[in-house]
Formats: structure tokens, sequence, C-alpha cells
């Protein structure tokens, strides 16, 4: 099946409503061909709904699901073949091992070669031999990532996928799925994890209440033009002296003679070049990340509400 470039994905004024302001509201998103898309919020803000929303699981009270065209409730067994999904909370069927399970998969699949299961399996670190039903909650996440990835499906939905598994594992995954992005993979990941959305994804989510709050550009925030800086000084004079210079500072923490500014990129040889003449203890750049992106557009949001 021809898969569509734009809109591969469409979620379209898609609301289901559980009571109690439970639910997702007017929900609308795209996602293209080959991006890499995450939602990022809390437990309970809409996330695991929204996925079972695109996947026909759910009836939605307003609005609707697209998956390349095809309405999503209306068309769960086509959209199932386009595929590979990792559930929140997995429930395996009634059989004895992960061997059982992963070929009753692949038999259900119609997958004949097995090799790239098998070199997931190696890299997760997977015993596939184990009982099912007394695996530890990492190994039953790396056995339904096995079953998720190993048809080679053209879309990959994964909701917090990396629950359960230790940081070498969650790092393990997080290069499968690079991977995965890199073959041209539609990959749409929910998790409350900022630095795993922030290592992958093109384009960030924030939900909050069943509302889209905010979409990040990965971009953007990985290649801002400005840069700060926390600097501290040995003595009063050259704090003083930074102090009343032409940078611009935006936080003073005077007790310890210890200013943060915000720099162009462009002019950070200039500041180098001004700090040799003062007496420093220390500079550090300060990171900006995706959380802390989405926690000034909730205290922008807040200002505007009071």
């Amino acid at each position: 099946m021809e898969l569509k470039e734009k809109g591969l994905i469409e979620i379209k004024n898609l609301t289901k409503d559980y009571g109690n302001s439970r639910g997702i509201f007017d929900i609308n998103f795209s996602i293209n061909k080959g991006e890499m898309i995450g939602f990022v919020g809390t437990n309970g803000s809409g996330k695991t709904t929204t996925i079972r929303s695109i996947l026909g699981f759910i009836k939605p009270n307003e609005g609707a699901a697209y998956v390349n065209g095809m309405e999503s409730w209306k068309n769960q067994d086509k959209i199932a073949k386009l595929v590979g999904y990792v559930p929140g909370e997995i429930a395996f069927p009634d059989l004895k091992t992960g061997v059982n399970f992963l070929k009753s998969q692949a038999e259900y699949k119609n997958i004949k070669d097995l090799s790239y299961a098998d070199s997931l399996i190696k890299e997760l670190q997977l015993d596939p031999k184990a009982n099912l039903k007394r695996m530890s909650k990492g190994m039953k996440q790396k056995t339904a990532l096995v079953a998720a990835l190993m048809a080679d499906a053209p879309i990959i939905i994964l909701d917090e996928p990396t629950t359960g598994l230790d940081p070498l594992m969650r790092d393990a995954f997080l290069n499968i799925i690079k991977r995965e992005h890199q073959k041209g993979k539609t990959i749409f990941m929910s998790s409350h994890m900022f630095n795993e959305m922030e290592e992958t994804c093109d384009r960030v989510a924030l939900v909050s209440n069943g509302h889209i709050i905010d979409v990040a550009d990965m971009n953007e925030i990985r290649n801002r033009k400005t840069s700060e800086f926390k600097i501290e000084f040995n003595d009063k004079e050259s704090f003083e002296k930074f102090r009343n210079s032409k940078f611009k500072i935006i936080r003073i923490q005077e007790k310890y003679n210890q200013v943060t500014i915000q720099i162009d990129k462009n002019d950070i040889n200039i500041l180098f070049k001004d700090l040799k003449e003062l007496n420093v203890k220390f500079i550090s750049e300060v990171k900006y990340t995706l959380e802390r992106h989405f926690k000034e557009i909730m205290e922008e949001k807040g200002n505007e509400k009071e």
C-alpha cells in the first residue's frame, strides 16, 4: 500500500470525553511520512487515549483520527497491518513462553524471515524462552518491543515504551528507534521523559488535561541563536566590572559574585576575550532544554489566565 507523504496520520477535532474533565478535547494534529513525533505529558494527560483513538480502539465523541486517509474507527484491521504497536499496559495471551508469543505474532503478521527479530532479541538481551507470565516488567516490555518492530511496519506507535527498562536497555532501545527513524519509518511515541523526546524526535507535543498546549520543533530547541552562561568571579571588583559591561544579564546572585547572561552565539568569542581581563572562578553553559521550553510555555499560559 502506497503511503501518503503529507498527513500520514491526521487527528481532526478529536474529542473523547470520559466525564469529570477526563479524556481528550478538540485535538488537532498531523504527522507526515518519515517524521518522529513525541507526545509528552503526565499520567492521565490524554496520551494513551489519543494513541488508542489513532489505532481505532476507541470511538470518539466528536472528530476523527485518520491513518493513511482511512478513518481509524472504521478501518481498525487495515490500519493494524501498517502499524507496529507497543501498548502502555502489556497483556500477553495465554501462551507459555516468549518464543511461543513471538512465533504466534509472526504467523499472524505472515512474517517468514525472523532474522530481524533475532537481532533485536540479542540487542535487547532478551531471553525469549522465559515463561510469559513470570516475566519481569522489563522483560515483558522487551518482548513487546520485538513483536512490534519485527514486522518492519512503516508506522511505529509506542506508548511509554521504556517503562520498566533499566538505563542500559533504555539506551539500547533508543538506538534501535533512531535506526528505525533513519530508515524512513513514521514514529509516534508517548513518554513522560523529556530527555527521550529531546534525543529522538523531530517535533514534540505537550499534552495537559486532554489538550495540546504547545508543539515544539526540536531543530529550533537544539539550534537556538542565543546561548546562556553562568559566570562566577573570585572577587567583587571583577563581578562589578562585568556587571556594568555591555552583556545582557538575565540573573544576578550578588552573594556569590555570580551572573547569568544571554548572548548571541556569534559573540561568544568576544565574551571570552573580555573575561580574560577578569578574575573568573568558573563559567558554565546553561543548556536550553525541551523541559525548560515547556515549563516557560506553561508559565506563560498561567500568566495569561491570571
